[in-house]
């Protein structure tokens, strides 16, 4: 599931509880906001193997643009071993030869520019999401604990029918 639903359900979860008069607290169901909470760590890994399958296509484009540059510098070496049967040539097919590797070793370098820039984007892009996540939950807890005063009053004082909510 994805996390971001989770974190919608939550919010959800949190506006449709009720307000304890007089304070800034609520009553949340707690069975929903432990299953809610059991869902999240479920999904969390799910956002880490995403995280590690951009790294795994970083690296596989990495490759592909060495294998690329590798074999852009064997065919210019073969292009130079020919012109070099021809004096005349020699000079020209060294500097082509050179032209050709220096824009290879050029393309290759961008190439792992733009991967890198990618994988840090979408890895600084899930930090975020995570660390959205992991605030909504601190506040969740710190939210819960600052109602633990509720549970320290005796039950149904007020004659109230008792309806299993924290």
């Amino acid at each position: 599931m994805d996390i971001l639903h989770l974190v919608d359900r939550l919010e959800e979860l949190f506006n449709e509880s009720r307000p304890i008069w007089l304070t800034h607290s609520v009553i949340v169901d707690e069975d929903r906001m432990l299953d809610l909470i059991d869902q999240m760590r479920v999904a969390i890994p799910e956002e880490i193997k995403k995280a590690q399958q951009i790294i795994a296509q970083r690296d596989r484009i990495l490759a592909q643009a060495k294998e690329e540059a590798n074999r852009t510098i064997g065919l210019a070496r073969e292009k130079a071993e020919k012109q070099m049967e021809n004096n005349e040539l020699i000079q020209a097919a060294r500097s082509k030869a050179d032209q050709i590797v220096n824009q290879a070793h050029q393309e290759a370098g961008m190439t792992q520019q733009e991967a890198d820039r990618y994988v840090v984007d979408a890895l600084a892009n899930l930090e975020g999401q995570l660390a959205g996540l992991l605030n909504q939950v601190r506040n969740g807890i710190n939210t819960l604990q600052g109602d633990s005063y509720l549970t320290s009053t005796p039950p149904n004082a007020g004659g109230e029918e008792d309806n299993g909510l924290l």
